[in-house]
């Protein structure tokens, strides 16, 4: 069986497209999946399977929650990968993100200098984009319009959520 994290894109967001992650833990212990973890409510998942989940995770929230959820899936080596990516892995974890995205990264530059404050950074690599925002996300331009950006959908983690997910997939 190979672990795989599950990042769920836009649930439990302003009381919209709402799972419990304790529901939705006991649903895919009881489809079979093994050692199932979830992290917080933004929809981190953390399973075991024989081959990627995702259409299956994704029916069987449709079919429990009525949510037509958006799922990111990495392996083990690809969450690690983008782990070891980080170029700003020496900052504050609450002030870096990752965007998870289902496909290589082709960023937008023009959105990205129209939406930029001077005090941001990112890089591209691969299916994720790494922010720096020093001043918070709350405000930031660029993060409400990162979909336009990414030219696609991604889905944002910041580095303390990362690093306990890393610590997490040691522990399975």
């Amino acid at each position: 069986m190979t672990r795989y994290l599950i990042l769920f894109r836009g649930i439990n967001v302003g009381g919209n497209n709402l799972i419990a992650m304790k529901s939705l833990k006991q649903i895919l212990t009881n489809a079979g999946f093994a050692n199932v973890q979830t992290y917080i409510q933004s929809g981190n998942v953390l399973l075991e399977a024989n081959n990627n989940p995702a259409q299956t995770i994704h029916d069987l929230v449709l079919s429990n929650f009525s949510v037509d959820a958006d799922l990111m899936v990495l392996t083990k080596e690809e969450f690690e990968s983008s782990i070891a990516n980080n170029p700003f892995s020496e900052f504050e974890g609450k002030t870096v993100h990752f965007y998870f995205c289902h496909q290589e990264i082709d960023i937008n530059h023009d959105h990205v200098e129209k939406f930029i404050k001077a005090s941001e950074q990112l890089l591209v690599s691969g299916k994720v984009l790494f922010l720096h925002a020093p001043e918070g996300i709350g405000r930031s331009k660029l993060v409400a319009n990162i979909e336009k950006c990414l030219g696609q959908a991604g889905t944002g983690r910041n580095l303390n959520t990362v690093k306990k997910i890393h610590t997490m997939f040691g522990n399975a």
